[in-house]
């Protein structure tokens, strides 16, 4: 297959269609943003040409992006915050600078990129990997990038600021804004009450972040059928001997890819190390009493699961370990980070995961977030549900990320230092159960 090329058209700053009231100029972070670092995650969902593309694709794009990007300016009065410029740690100048709309074009079908998605290729639909867009984007808090592929096809990518937004963010910003591309009269509004449920504080020097090094990764995507996941939990249930124990699929998938990744670093450094898996959960929920969805700004928070002897990295004590943790953490810390006692449960959380690195030298950590069961295809813009979607992450190594397929499977979205990921997309284990980087059924 012959190299995508992919070129720039054009860049717009978008601002608010109206400007932010002189009462909210000044935006105070949570607690849980202040933690969170400072860089742009991503999304990319691919749309199939319509028929209105089919027969004029130029003209179809061209009134898609106008659309897009009227659509953006109304819905930044809504998420006004997102418009602004960090001032410090723990504030927002909501100065309405607006960020950036970048118009681009894809010589090949999208078809061709489907067929067998290319990771390199992938970066190129994303805006923040183009230096002038970058330069002349400073401080943006977003970023979208619109392209159009030869048959008509588009790509939206949507690149979003960490220190403001987590998953369910991202889902409350798009649900806006498709709602306000399809004409929508009351789109949703966001709730940016999360200063007031976690105060920010002065913490010098303190990072929430899990920042797992790697000079040279790679980024490989796997897909794990229903059945191949149904075939995971008969297993486990048979080796729990208790019928009523019913594994979920993120806790089945996981457990496998971790027991195999642990595999891979014993057969490269010669001996069992001991290892961690970091699992993000969702606070809102997990609230007494719940927050909103739409609550706006970071709301996750890890808890970690260990593994000290080789005998446990069993499938069924890795779920096993896997649940009860996470129920521990559910009922015992989570509903504590929030008011007066937010802080404290914070340092207190922070500090445990500090000894946990300073006494575990060894330790191989790995660090998973699961969009199961978010509706990330439901993303519609008025011209249909995306054909696939997927987030790219060439920042940390050894990260797991999770999201559901449209037929039940689960989609594995990994990086390993090159090293062991050459052995780990070849583990005749891990093989039984997935199938790398399939074509995209369209």
């Amino acid at each position: 297959m012959t190299q995508m090329k992919i070129q720039i058209v054009s860049r717009t700053c978008i601002k608010p269609s109206s400007p932010t009231p002189h009462n909210l100029k000044t935006f105070k972070l949570s607690l849980l943003d202040q933690l969170s670092p400072a860089i742009h995650g991503n999304m990319t969902f691919f749309f199939l040409a319509d028929d209105a593309a089919t027969t004029d694709p130029d003209l179809e794009f061209s009134r898609k992006s106008q659309l897009l990007q009227e659509s953006l300016s109304d819905t930044l009065t809504r998420f006004y915050p997102l418009a602004g410029r960090l001032l410090d740690a723990s504030t927002i100048d909501c100065n309405d600078s607006g960020g950036f709309f970048i118009e681009a074009q894809c010589d090949s079908p999208l078809s061709d990129f489907l067929s067998k998605p290319n990771f390199e290729t992938l970066d190129q639909f994303l805006p923040t990997t183009d230096p002038q867009t970058m330069e002349l984007s400073k401080g943006s808090m977003w970023l979208i990038k619109f392209t159009k592929f030869s048959c008509g096809g588009t790509t939206i990518s949507v690149s979003l600021t960490h220190k403001i937004a987590d998953i369910a963010a991202l889902l409350t910003l798009l649900k806006s804004w498709t709602e306000a591309c399809r004409g929508l009269r009351e789109p949703t509004l966001p709730d940016f009450t999360g200063s007031s449920l976690l105060p920010p504080r002065e913490i010098p020097g303190m990072s929430g972040s899990l920042n797992i090094a790697g000079d040279n990764f790679i980024a490989r995507r796997f897909v794990i059928s229903a059945s191949k996941i149904a075939e995971l939990k008969e297993k486990v249930i048979s080796m729990t001997g208790r019928e009523q124990y019913y594994p979920s699929r993120v806790e089945l998938v996981l457990a496998k890819l971790w027991k195999c990744a642990a595999a891979v670093v014993k057969s490269k450094t010669g001996s069992f190390k001991p290892t961690a898996l970091f699992q993000a959960v969702n606070l809102r929920g997990r609230m007494d009493p719940p927050l909103p969805d739409t609550v706006f700004g970071n709301f996750v928070w890890p808890f970690a699961v260990f593994v000290e002897e080789e005998s446990d990295l069993e499938l069924h004590k890795l779920v096993q370990s896997m649940r009860e943790t996470k129920n521990d953490f559910l009922n015992n810390k989570a509903n504590k980070f929030r008011g007066e006692g937010g802080f404290s449960a914070l340092m207190e959380a922070l500090k445990e995961r500090a000894e946990i690195f300073r006494n575990r030298k060894e330790l191989v950590v790995y660090k998973c977030s699961s969009w199961c069961k978010f509706p990330l295809y439901e993303t519609d813009f008025g011209w249909g549900k995306p054909a696939w979607m997927t987030s790219i992450n060439k920042l940390v190594s050894n990260t797991i990320s999770l999201q559901d397929t449209t037929d039940g499977a689960v989609e594995v979205l990994m990086t390993l230092d090159e090293e062991e990921m050459s052995i780990f997309e070849r583990h005749e284990e891990l093989l039984e159960f997935v199938s790398v980087n399939p074509s995209i059924d369209v």
